[in-house]
């Protein structure tokens, strides 16, 4: 593999996640399969800028978004950033390139109303599934954690002495976030329901399908556009809308932007901030209440 030290590189240096890792290969297969057929060249290494264009262009032409392509780029840019850093190469091809323009997306958060429906709907459910559900629901709000930290929670993840839930978040960063009461009650009921399973095979996990196996992505997609599309007629309902709930509605009741990045596990500041937008409503109004000028 012509990339065996630069996977290895986002692999143990940068602790990139096997999902990631096979994005960057593809891009640059993909790009290195288009150097060799168009320009006969073996290696990306030795490419110009003007390849690189070639191929954003015919990118274009099949109909790519701009964000996909800007994404694809990146990859060549950490790749190349990479060959500098080992020396194979002294100048980047990409270092005066500029991304494509994007349309902005907005991210509709769930209100407050939505989400206390759906809350409710999920108080009525029983067995071991509709209390999972229940959980997994629960969690995500109270949280505000990734699709993917919550199907790897372990049962050590949870600490009831510290009320306290244990989160593994990107490059392997934990994290802890504080499990609120109604979380933790539910969490007791769902561990009953869970030690009543005929077979448990992933039994280190915290969330199980019935049949015993740690939960898929999918699944826990399919369950929160499930409930949410009963109460909600937004576009988009998904994990990460409720991941984005939970720090709007924070944002929105006063809490600390740098609080808010903690919980979320944001490595930056500026990433926290595009949340902040749905707060403008709000500071609207406390402008036009308290602004000295505004009543003459």
């Amino acid at each position: 593999m012509p990339f065996r030290p630069f996977i290895a590189y986002l692999t143990l240096e940068k602790k990139y996640s096997p999902h990631t890792i096979k994005a960057y290969e593809k891009d640059l297969s993909d790009f290195s399969l288009f150097a060799k057929e168009g320009y006969e060249y073996n290696s990306i290494s030795k490419v110009n800028y003007a390849i690189v264009r070639s191929w954003v262009v015919s990118l274009v032409e099949q109909g790519i978004s701009n964000r996909s392509i800007n994404r694809k780029v990146s990859s060549l840019k950490s790749y190349y950033r990479f060959l500098l850093k080992t020396g194979e190469i002294t100048e980047s091809p990409l270092a005066k390139h500029k991304a494509l323009k994007t349309a902005k997306k907005v991210q509709v958060p769930f209100s407050k109303e939505e989400i206390e429906e759906v809350l409710q709907l999920l108080k009525g459910e029983e067995g071991f599934e509709g209390i999972r559900n229940r959980l997994i629901v629960e969690l995500f709000y109270a949280t505000g954690m990734r699709r993917a930290e919550l199907v790897n929670l372990k049962l050590g993840s949870v600490s009831f002495s510290e009320n306290s839930i244990k989160v593994l978040g990107k490059r392997n960063k934990e994290r802890l976030i504080p499990l609120l009461p109604f979380v933790k009650d539910t969490l007791v009921v769902y561990l009953e329901e869970r030690d009543r399973l005929p077979n448990v095979v992933d039994s280190e996990f915290l969330l199980l399908s019935k049949k015993g196996v740690k939960l898929y992505e999918t699944l826990v997609y399919r369950v929160i556009n499930s409930y949410f599309s009963k109460a909600s007629e937004k576009v988009k309902k998904s994990p990460h809308i409720l991941r984005h709930s939970f720090a709007t509605h924070l944002l929105n009741e006063g809490a600390d932007l740098n609080a808010v990045k903690e919980l979320l596990g944001h490595a930056s500041l500026a990433t926290t901030q595009v949340y902040t937008h749905n707060n403008m409503a709000q500071l609207k109004q406390v402008y036009k209440d308290a602004h000295p000028r505004n009543t003459k």
